[in-house]
């Protein structure tokens, strides 16, 4: 398989597996991609996701081979992206739970654009980031101009846009792109850990935080308190909640049932 999917102690794992084209993705592999991301939305045994890719390699971005004879009308190259490519995009901003990516080695192009669409990255020493599109004369085709402002910031986005610039791993923390970085034989024992963590806290409140911190990025102060206001009664009528409040005067480890 081009692209895997496996989940254990609460946490799914999707690999992209094309060693030999540096786990370019292809059209299957996005609607199985966008499947995948779906299936764990709607399994309440997975709390977490992590993304990563075969042979010291992320993501080269699109099998170019195989768009290459594709159709060139303006209708069909739109049609291309919104009806194809952007299915992950969408699957993953409607994934309520940690999506987190473990990048090693290139992360280019249309393969940075789905880094992005992690909450957070976690780099190995080898990895590199590069919104290569204007060499090749396009723009960022699967989201870049959206996420990479509001992750690095809007001047620093547009230099890397504008100029093709290869950022490492080091640079990558500096500019808060990755959130660390780790040798390469241990990345990925490190965002499973990270993974298995946030599995490990209350499902429901981990997934009220995320929808409350993205949904703050679109909202005055106060529309956020009104919806966190909301999302603390809900939290508070939670087996969940009751559970750790517990746990916390008794001094033992909760057990939560995401309930």
């Amino acid at each position: 398989m081009d692209i895997e999917y496996d989940v254990s102690d609460h946490v799914a794992t999707i690999t992209l597996n094309r060693p030999h084209q540096r786990n370019a993705f292809t059209l299957g592999m996005i609607e199985h991609w966008a499947q995948m991301l779906r299936q764990a939305e709607s399994d309440p045994e997975v709390r977490a996701v992590v993304l990563t890719g075969v042979a010291g390699s992320f993501c080269s971005g699109v099998d170019l081979a195989e768009f290459a004879n594709r159709e060139r009308s303006p209708l069909a190259e739109r049609n291309l992206l919104t009806e194809r490519v952007h299915m992950v995009a969408h699957a993953a901003e409607a994934l309520s739970k940690p999506y987190l990516a473990a990048v090693g080695g290139p992360a280019v192009g249309a393969g940075m654009d789905m880094a992005l669409m992690a909450d957070l990255r976690m780099a190995g020493t080898s990895a590199t980031f590069c919104q290569g599109y204007i060499r090749v004369g396009l723009v960022p085709g699967d989201g870049g101009c959206y996420y990479l402002p509001r992750i690095v910031g809007m001047a620093t986005a547009l230099r890397l846009m504008w100029t093709a610039e290869v950022v490492d791993a080091e640079q990558a923390v500096r500019i808060g792109l990755v959130s660390s970085v780790h040798p390469d034989n241990e990345l990925a024992d490190a965002c499973q850990t990270l993974a298995r963590k946030l599995a490990g806290m209350p499902p429901v409140a981990v997934r009220l935080i995320k929808r409350a911190a993205y949904a703050s990025q679109h909202a005055d102060l106060r529309g956020a308190l009104e919806l966190i206001a909301a999302y603390q009664a809900v939290m508070t009528s939670t087996e969940d909640s009751a559970e750790a409040m517990e746990a916390f005067l008794n001094r033992r480890p909760a057990q939560f049932r995401g309930r």
